[in-house]
């Protein structure tokens, strides 16, 4: 009886500790939004850093809705810190003319492998009409 509490106590440890993606690990996802600004036969007339723009996360790969939201910093920079090891996806919204809604998603999918890994993705353009 006591083999049996004590290998249903392990398992049941070895299930708790198992961590998914999202915080509380060392790791982080970083870059920047730089915005297009577009004129009305599609040029683009000007290009700058994207400030207080919202930046949004998903942890892991099975939902559709974000778990946490940033704004960039005044030069478009963002980072996304103390992450685990998993697949995020990380999406900024910009103006879209033939959209309903007049947004669409920009989105950037990235896997963090170990701890203290630092991911920087590519740059994000967004278009602004």
């Amino acid at each position: 009886m006591k083999k049996l509490l004590f290998l249903s106590f392990l398992t049941l440890s070895l299930f708790a500790c198992k961590k998914v993606e999202g915080e509380g690990g060392s790791s982080k996802i970083k870059g920047i939004v730089i915005e297009q600004k577009y004129n009305s036969l599609g040029n683009v007339i000007a290009e700058y850093p994207a400030p207080d723009q919202n930046i949004y996360i998903i942890y892991g790969d099975k939902s559709t809705f974000y778990d946490n939201d940033i704004s960039t910093s005044y030069d478009g920079n963002f980072e996304f810190r103390y992450l685990q090891k998993g697949k995020y996806s990380v999406f900024v919204y910009e103006d879209c003319a033939t959209c309903l809604s007049g947004k669409k998603e920009k989105i950037s999918t990235v896997e963090i492998t170990k701890n203290n890994q630092e991911v920087t993705l590519d740059t994000i353009f967004i278009k602004k009409i």
